[in-house]
């Protein structure tokens, strides 16, 4: 058998929620079937990192596709002859891209529409691009693997495709994610809050995080509680910060939120760690890693309650409306002055997340695929 691979999220030091699925599901299927031949795609020189195993075979297409029109010529101009030519038993997509017209078996793996319910999250061209295209992709697809079951939920009543045709491939949890003793707490803090307590936001800043109304429900946390508490924004900058900014100077909050930008996966484990909650609130999630990466650490979640997230997160988080300031300072409240609750949603946290493992995402993704190669 031979699967072809579009790999171009695989580059160094810039892994996370696309990118992340591709390489820990990758790794572990590559090594799991040796007698398979794989064939990575990059669009950019790659990290020897990433060639997982001796069956695989990387291979460099230009352009780099980085850019809607980039896109198109990646994969039409450059991947589709490829695939023509070799005519592989599938071409396995993890981020959702398909070449229209390829003379093989396609499996997608579409972790979310959120571009359709949200277009102005979006760049506009990027947005026009993905209404147009992922519609063709969901359609074009042998199979469509996707990341809950509201994912495929709303894959099927969007683009109304069969039920009968998507596979839920869970996410799984990093390992570096543990729960940190009193020393490294201490320490992480007065590095980053100059030891006081914090909550978390972890993932770009972008607008469907939904960070605006974090900040605000922050400011009045910080006006009812006179605590002080300090918000950490975990992640890199993405677009939409004007407005988080304006936020700041009119809540006056400048002192009291911390941005770390993009960081390393052990400085991360442990900004997360030290926290007091993570407060993830965004108002729409194809899965929500940073939930299942908090229980590992031990961390209690304030999250929104629509979805993926309730159904990612179970009885282990307190929900919110994430449209609802008010609800989300009250969250805040809650986990700031009750010691009991806290101790529960741990004690659930560590329960819910065995229901998550990159070892399952794996099976269930290969799974996928060998229901895609005999369609």
């Amino acid at each position: 058998m031979q699967i072809v691979v579009n790999t171009r999220l695989l580059i160094k030091d810039r892994l996370d929620g696309m990118a992340w699925f591709s390489y820990q599901t990758l790794k572990r299927i590559t090594q799991n079937n040796p007698e398979v031949h794989f064939v990575f795609l990059f669009d950019r020189p790659y990290d020897e990192e990433f060639i997982f195993s001796d069956n695989v075979t990387p291979m460099v297409l230009s352009p780099q596709a980085r850019h809607p029109f980039l896109y198109y010529a990646w994969f039409q101009f450059a991947v589709k002859p490829l695939l023509n030519r070799m005519q592989p038993d599938l071409f396995l997509s993890p981020d959702g891209f398909l070449v229209l017209g390829a003379k093989c078996p396609q499996l997608p793996v579409i972790h979310d529409i959120n571009f359709f319910h949200h277009p102005n999250d979006s760049k506009w061209l990027t947005a026009k691009y993905y209404n147009h295209f992922f519609p063709k992709f969901a359609k074009e697809a042998s199979r469509i693997a996707t990341v809950s079951e509201f994912s495929k939920k709303d894959l099927i009543e969007s683009y109304g495709i069969s039920p009968s045709k998507i596979d839920v491939v869970y996410n799984g949890i990093h390992s570096f994610f543990k729960p940190l003793n009193d020393l490294e707490k201490n320490q992480t803090r007065l590095k980053y809050t100059q030891g006081k307590a914090y909550f978390v936001s972890i993932g770009s800043l972008h607008p469907r995080k939904n960070i605006v109304n974090l900040l605000q429900a922050f400011a009045l946390f910080k006006k009812e509680s006179r605590s002080e508490h300090q918000l950490v924004l975990a992640g890199a900058a993405f677009w939409g910060m004007s407005e988080i900014n304006e936020v700041i100077a009119k809540e006056n909050l400048k002192e009291a939120v911390v941005f770390t930008g993009r960081l390393a996966d052990e400085e991360l484990a442990l900004v997360l760690g030290s926290a007091e909650a993570l407060t993830f609130v965004p108002y729409y999630e194809g899965f929500g890693i940073p939930l299942v990466e908090a229980m590992k650490a031990g961390v209690p979640i304030i999250t929104s309650n629509v979805t993926s997230l309730p159904e990612v997160a179970g009885d282990a988080a307190l929900l919110v409306n994430p449209l609802d300031v008010t609800e989300i300072k009250n969250a805040m409240l809650q986990i700031s002055s009750n010691k009991e609750l806290v101790k529960g949603l741990i004690e659930k946290g560590h329960k819910q997340k065995l229901h998550f493992s990159w070892d399952k995402s794996a099976d269930l993704l290969w799974s996928s695929i060998l229901k895609a190669t005999q369609a």
